[in-house]
């Protein structure tokens, strides 16, 4: 899974369609092979940019779970600890 795509269920305060949206961006990214579209598939890229945010959005409005809701900040400190331990040594 693309790095740049953050898990985005469950937290508090929830997710807002701008990070959905980021999170499509970088899907359509990954998939198309494209960090921008030519002009000809700029129409098509940002169609599928649309309809991944939808898909999700739905998703995430769907999911139910018991656990607490996670703290940004929390996660936040994690994947640095994360990216920190990733690149030393």
């Amino acid at each position: 899974m693309c790095r740049n795509i953050k898990m985005l269920f469950n937290f508090d305060p929830p997710v807002t369609p701008e990070e959905v949206r980021a999170a499509s961006l970088q899907f359509v990214r990954k998939i198309s092979g494209f960090n921008k579209p030519s002009k000809a598939n700029e129409e098509a890229f940002q169609a599928a940019i649309d309809a991944i945010a939808g898909v999700s959005t739905s998703l995430l409005c769907s999911l139910e779970t018991n656990a607490p809701p996670k703290s940004r900040e929390e996660e936040a400190a994690k994947a640095k600890a994360r990216g920190a331990a990733r690149f030393q040594g």
